[in-house]
Order: C-alpha cells, then sequence, then structure tokens
C-alpha cells in the first residue's frame, strides 16, 4: 500500500511552480475519459433530428468545440487537483484576450450558425427577410448563410445578424402566403362594382391559388378616394413583387374598361377677398 501511495506522489517537476504527480494524471485522464463519453452522448442528442447535411456540419464544428472542452477541462482539472497552473493562465491570458477580440465577430458568426442547425429555425429552400432584404436560403454554413434575390444576386448574411435583428421566415409554416394589393378608386364608383373587378384581376392571375378564395376588404374612406385592399394567396411567395405588378395592370385594365378612376390627391382651395383693402 504505502508503495501504491509513493507511485502516486511521485512528481515530475517542469520548473520551480510547476510539477504533477502520477495521481494528478491519472485523474486527468479519468476525467478525459468520462468527458468523452459525455460530450459523444450530448453531441447524439442534439443531432438526432437534424437532416444529414446539417448533422455533418455540426459534427465537424464539435470536433473542435470538444478539443476546447478538453482543453478547460484539463486545465481545470489540474488546478483542483493541486497543480499550481496559474503561472500558466497569467502567461497565456494576454494572448487569449488578444486573440478574443480580434475573432469575436467571428466566434459570434460560428455560435450562431450551431443555434440555425440546432433549432432548425431556417432551412434551405426558405424564404427569410432580414433588413429589408429578401432572399432564397440556398446554403447554410457555420459562419454565413447564403442566399438568391428575385433578381438572381447572391446576398451573403453574417449568421450573428440573427442574434441581433428580427428574422422573417415567409415559408415557416409552409409554401403558401396571403398577398394584398390595395388601390383607390373616386368617390362615387360603384363599390360593388370595384369589388367583382378586383377579385377577377386576381383570379385571371395563373399564379394565384383558387383556394382559399380571395377576399376583397373595403379598408377606408380616404382623403381622395375609396379604398380597398385584394387579398389572395400564393403558393411562390418568392415572386410576389412580380406578381403584384402584373395583378396591378390587369386592375387598371379593367377599371378603364368600366370606367372606374383612380383618382389623384385632390385639395380644394377657397379664396376669401378683404373688402377693407
Amino acid at each position: 500500500m504505502d508503495k501504491i501511495i509513493a507511485f502516486l506522489n511521485y512528481s515530475f517537476n517542469f520548473g520551480k511552480e510547476v510539477y504533477i504527480t502520477v495521481g494528478n494524471i491519472l485523474i486527468v485522464i479519468l476525467v478525459l475519459i468520462t468527458t468523452s463519453y459525455l460530450l459523444k452522448l450530448l453531441r447524439k442528442l442534439i443531432t438526432r433530428k437534424m437532416p444529414e447535411k446539417d448533422k455533418e456540419k455540426f459534427i465537424s464544428v464539435f470536433g473542435y468545440l470538444k478539443w476546447l472542452a478538453y482543453i478547460i477541462i484539463f486545465l481545470s482539472t489540474m488546478q483542483s487537483s493541486g497543480v499550481n497552473v496559474t503561472a500558466i493562465f497569467a502567461a497565456s491570458a494576454a494572448l487569449l484576450i488578444g486573440v478574443g477580440l480580434a475573432l469575436q465577430t467571428l466566434f459570434q458568426d460560428i455560435i450562431s450558425g450551431i443555434f440555425i442547425l440546432i433549432d432548425q429555425s431556417v432551412h434551405v429552400g426558405d424564404i427569410i427577410e432580414l433588413e429589408g432584404k429578401v432572399g432564397r436560403v440556398v446554403e447554410i454554413n457555420l459562419r454565413t448563410t447564403r442566399t438568391v434575390t428575385v433578381d438572381n444576386k447572391v446576398l451573403i448574411i453574417p449568421n450573428h445578424l440573427y442574434l441581433t435583428n428580427s428574422l422573417y421566415n415567409w415559408t415557416e409554416n409552409g409554401e403558401q402566403t396571403r398577398e394584398s394589393v390595395e388601390v383607390g378608386v373616386a368617390y362615387g364608383s360603384d363599390v360593388q362594382l370595384v369589388k367583382s373587378l378586383l377579385i377577377k384581376a386576381v383570379s385571371s392571375n395563373p399564379k394565384v391559388l383558387s383556394k382559399p378564395l380571395p377576399i376583397v376588404f373595403f379598408t377606408d374612406f380616404g382623403d381622395s378616394s375609396l379604398d380597398f385592399k385584394v387579398v389572395f394567396t400564393l403558393n411562390n411567395s418568392f415572386e410576389v413583387a412580380i406578381i403584384q405588378s402584373d395583378i396591378r395592370f390587369e386592375i387598371d385594365k379593367l377599371f378603364r374598361e368600366n370606367n372606374i378612376s383612380i383618382p389623384f390627391p385632390q385639395r380644394d382651395i377657397h379664396l376669401f377677398q378683404n373688402n377693407n383693402i
């Protein structure tokens, strides 16, 4: 027994303040083995519902994080086992701070990319709107997300923007979205005729779904017009601007054929004469 204790207490000196015993080495090895099994279990729990492509990306990043965890656990275990690692921390503190500040945004992007892969809030093929820009997601990487806009321009979004801005996912609830076109007509127009013409203009567009049926809302009595909004359903909201433009062309055509005028803003000016001058 004494020989075992003496063996465990045998120390390796690396300087005046840094040394390690055989017992410390065994404790570190045991802790690292336990940590390895726990990390594998954690990885399986996180990736079990991920698509295969996203799973591969996450596993590659998880490998780097695993080694970082090993280093932290190694140093912490050494410190708790009585090994003085303060000198190591002190020597590396300035370097780590400098590197951390330089790579702060990079780390934010990578962590955000991991969150996206885990919570599955954005998928390839989704149509998203971020900071007023709309695009279809074509690739999700750890640092950036690549999207293509309606005019076929590639938009590269740093992943940390997902954490600092409101993200609109147009297709989170499915491919179908409700869109609308607003128009004003002159006072005195036949509102029932306006309603039927708006429905006809929308229904004639082949990219508008027949179910659910388009709906027309009489939204307000405006300053210069009676205001209407026609609501319809699309299964390709990525082309919404083009479809809305086509519908407006058709509305203008039908209104002209049926003598429905779209007014411009008008103001009545009253002149008063001062007889005392």
